[in-house]
């Protein structure tokens, strides 16, 4: 089954992009990101009571305290991702938001020297940074007419814009630090506890939201306009749970981790049949890059 799951949780994932894009890219939204944070708290949230109450996990204040750093360095990285959905294409975004894990290798690295890090993983590494650096200045650089010329068939038009690639970028290393810092607490903590503290805090992030929206702001939800967050959401929600099962069978992780990495390439067929997005050859050229880096990320992974 670890095929499926890997198929499930990339679908999903790659879904959950779609529709946090399409509940978060409106300009006139100063708050979109914090309802995005709502609607998956929410949603985490009565996830993590399913785990607790019908799974038997077991979770406590020391649980969730001590995974709380990570958890905040996720959530922190997910909310400026909503917000960087306002500013820049979905096809743009997601595989800069995705080389985290080219980022972690870096980390690692430089605090623990190179380890088990194989040739194939440097040249992953090289590959993603290339990429993202060959996008910035694509970006950079395009002419504002061509620019506009291939936006016309989309709803929404994006002026070139230091900030548009900066808020993935920040979310790439923060989701980063939040991985690796991850990988030292899950040597102390059950798995599920810990992915269910994450969850319990995601959903007191939400309810803070909450309380600034609706509260403080008093801004009132348009059932039209929140319905692809909460969409969103579930598909996040499922697709981390497929992951762990998908993961779960060691035997096959070299073969699931690479399925399940390449999900920001469907976000961005995704993004081109639905949200009608085309991007240039230079545009293609710089993601190729990123996602074979993604891809052999997530085959040495193991």
């Amino acid at each position: 089954m670890w095929f499926w799951f890997s198929v499930i949780a990339l679908l999903c994932w790659s879904g959950s992009d779609l529709f946090s894009k399409i509940g978060c890219r409106e300009h006139n939204d100063k708050t979109a990101h914090l309802k995005m944070v709502m609607a998956v708290g929410l949603v985490m949230g009565l996830h993590a009571l399913y785990e607790i109450f019908f799974q038997g996990v077991e979770i406590n204040l020391s649980i969730i305290l001590t995974y709380l750093p990570v958890s905040m360095l996720y959530i922190l990285s997910m909310a400026i991702g909503y917000i960087g959905l306002r500013y820049i294409e979905l096809s743009v975004s997601t595989p800069i938001c995705n080389s985290s894990g080219a980022l972690v290798a870096i980390i690692t690295i430089l605090t623990r020297g190179f380890g088990d890090i194989n040739q194939w993983q440097l040249v992953a590494i090289v590959l993603v940074t290339v990429g993202i650096i060959m996008l910035g200045v694509t970006e950079a650089n395009e002419d504002e007419e061509m620019r506009a010329r291939r936006q016309e068939a989309g709803n929404y038009k994006y002026a070139k814009s230091f900030l548009a690639l900066l808020l993935p970028i920040i979310y790439c290393i923060l989701d980063a630090a939040g991985t690796f810092a991850d990988s030292i607490v899950l040597e102390t903590l059950n798995e599920d506890s810990a992915n269910v503290a994450y969850e319990l805090t995601f959903l007191a992030a939400g309810i803070v939201s909450a309380i600034y929206v609706l509260g403080i702001k008093r801004e009132s939800l348009v059932p039209k306009l929140e319905a692809p967050k909460y969409v969103g959401a579930c598909f996040e929600t499922v697709g981390q749970f497929f992951y762990i099962y998908a993961l779960a069978d060691s035997a096959h992780v070299a073969l699931s981790a690479p399925i399940i990495s390449s999900y920001c390439a469907v976000s961005v067929l995704w993004s081109r049949i639905f949200l009608k997005e085309k991007l240039s050859r230079k545009h293609y050229f710089c993601l190729l890059l990123v996602f074979i880096g993604i891809v052999i990320m997530g085959i040495f992974d193991a």
